[in-house]
């Protein structure tokens, strides 16, 4: 299904201006569906001009039953099977009335049209739509919330709905069900819902909540009387202790630009700070753990290096250092998970590949680059941000790649510092990385099948740890006349953070 972005752009002939207006009212209507117990529908003029009407939005209560087991949005209908609709476009005004429409069957639906004003006249209509029982009995809350939602009417056709200041992205648009609260234009609480009554008990208010003044309770006071004075919304978090935390929308409610009320819908999300303080405590716990295999390892390296000290034989030397290096590789990888960057990915998990390569690089460089035999390692790329199951690996791997090209791409004394490229790159869910230098090149008859002990390592880890594959070859061209390239390819897919525990 194609977003309401695309489908006016498709069949309407609205400008960028008047879509932005009814996004808007899109995202935040959910609230009038509840009060309203109905069905809600947007109706926009087609771009032929020939009297159609494109449905580009649809939401359901959940406050009653819907109307609509099937999704509208999309469908075109005539003006003649729509004549409240096109009455409420053409003349600006509020419609009511009864329409006969073939759902499962025909059935008689109670249907109201409002204009849907914007920034440069009626751009829709908005038609609430619901089942007709002339026999039931409505409760207060029941008129109350279908007064309230006659009073968004009005504030839609007027243009003073959908807000133009939205907090979004903070927490889900409000619906009815979570608590609410009518003020009267003096911020006196006019009406409670029961659900909002309790909510008000979580956060230490016993007191009968009709006709007192809302800024006595001292609860977000300030804020919601600066919002009323600015006629915007606003979103207020608050904590009675660490075990209740209620969030509280305010929508005022205004006539011609006057305020004559306000809206407070409260939601209990005392569960979801309860488990971000639990996922917090975790990643500390996490991090914490990291650091101290870091600490672990560089003792164990602190170790090989004492012992290396003490052992004569240069093989044996030789063998410890590679192994303080491999540790070192693997530590490195630790301490990068164990420091909280602030970003937005799972640093207790997830590593960004470049800032691991970099330190890595740096690394090797003090180690293997001797007066003799300059080196310059430049990285160049960037694979975005991998899983810690696939960093230690290829830690280990990149750490014996480039100790292997210190070792055997450059004989000899050099006057120029050999030259090596790490690069990264990604599409999607495979890394690719290659390691090239411009040294002598491979030797003759040369088989990855039958190598040291430092390929041999790469090759496992690549193709049995990662499930990636290896090249190893020389580079051709004229600008490349000589060197070792060395290419991975590593899957990501199946690797997600979803997937993992």
């Amino acid at each position: 299904m194609a977003s309401l972005s695309e489908l006016a752009r498709e069949h309407t002939a609205l400008d960028e201006e008047e879509i932005r207006h009814i996004r808007r009212l899109v995202r935040s209507w959910g609230l009038l569906a509840d009060l309203s117990f109905s069905d809600l529908l947007l109706f926009v003029p087609t771009a032929d001009d020939n009297g159609s009407f494109v449905v580009l939005g649809h939401v359901r209560p959940s406050t009653g039953q819907t109307m609509y087991r099937a999704d509208p949005v999309g469908q075109t209908f005539r003006s003649s099977e729509r004549p409240l609709v096109r009455q409420s476009y053409h003349h600006g005004q509020i419609q009511q009335g009864e329409l006969s429409l073939r759902l499962t069957f025909d059935e008689l639906v109670k249907v109201e049209s409002v204009p849907v004003k914007g920034p440069s006249g009626i751009v829709a209509v908005m038609t609430s739509e619901a089942h007709i029982d002339p026999d039931r009995l409505y409760s207060e809350l029941e008129r109350t919330y279908a007064h309230t939602y006659q009073r968004f009417a009005h504030m839609v056709r007027n243009a003073e709905f959908p807000f133009k200041i939205q907090e979004e992205g903070r927490f889900r648009a409000p619906r009815v069900g979570d608590g609410t609260v009518v003020l009267d234009q003096d911020l006196k609480v006019d009406f409670a819902s029961p659900n909002a009554v309790s909510a008000f008990h979580r956060l230490g208010v016993h007191r009968n909540l009709f006709g007192l003044s809302f800024p006595s309770l001292s609860i977000g006071d300030d804020e919601v009387k600066k919002a009323a004075k600015e006629h915007r919304p606003m979103i207020v978090e608050l904590e009675h202790s660490r075990e209740t935390t209620v969030v509280m929308h305010f929508l005022p409610l205004l006539v011609d630009g006057e305020l004559t009320g306000g809206l407070l819908v409260l939601r209990d999300i005392s569960d979801l700070r309860r488990r971000d303080r639990l996922l917090l405590s975790k990643e500390a716990t996490i991090r914490e753990i990291h650091h101290r295999v870091k600490n672990n390892l560089q003792t164990i390296s602190s170790l090989l290096r004492l012992q290396s000290r003490r052992v004569d034989s240069p093989e044996a030397k030789s063998a410890l250092d590679e192994s303080v290096r491999r540790i070192a590789s693997i530590a490195l990888v630790h301490e990068t998970l164990s420091q909280d960057t602030g970003e937005d990915y799972d640093t207790g998990d997830d590593v960004v590949l470049v800032e691991l390569v970099k330190p890595l690089v740096r690394m090797v460089e003090e180690s293997v680059v001797l007066p003799g035999r300059p080196i310059r390692i430049q990285v160049s790329g960037d694979a975005g941000v991998v899983p810690s199951e696939v960093a230690m690996p290829l830690s280990v791997v990149i750490t014996e790649l480039l100790q292997n090209t210190a070792d055997h791409a450059f004989g000899g004394k050099r006057d120029e510092p050999g030259q090596v490229s790490v690069q990264l790159d990604r599409d999607r869910e495979v890394l690719y990385l290659s390691v090239e230098d411009d040294g002598q090149g491979l030797p003759a008859g040369f088989d990855l099948a039958d190598t040291g002990l430092g390929l041999t390592i790469v090759q496992a880890f690549v193709r049995d740890e990662l499930g990636g594959t290896i090249e190893m070859s020389e580079r051709n061209g004229p600008e490349h006349p000589v060197g070792t390239r060395v290419a991975l390819t590593v899957p990501l897919s199946g690797r997600r953070r979803s997937d993992r525990i």
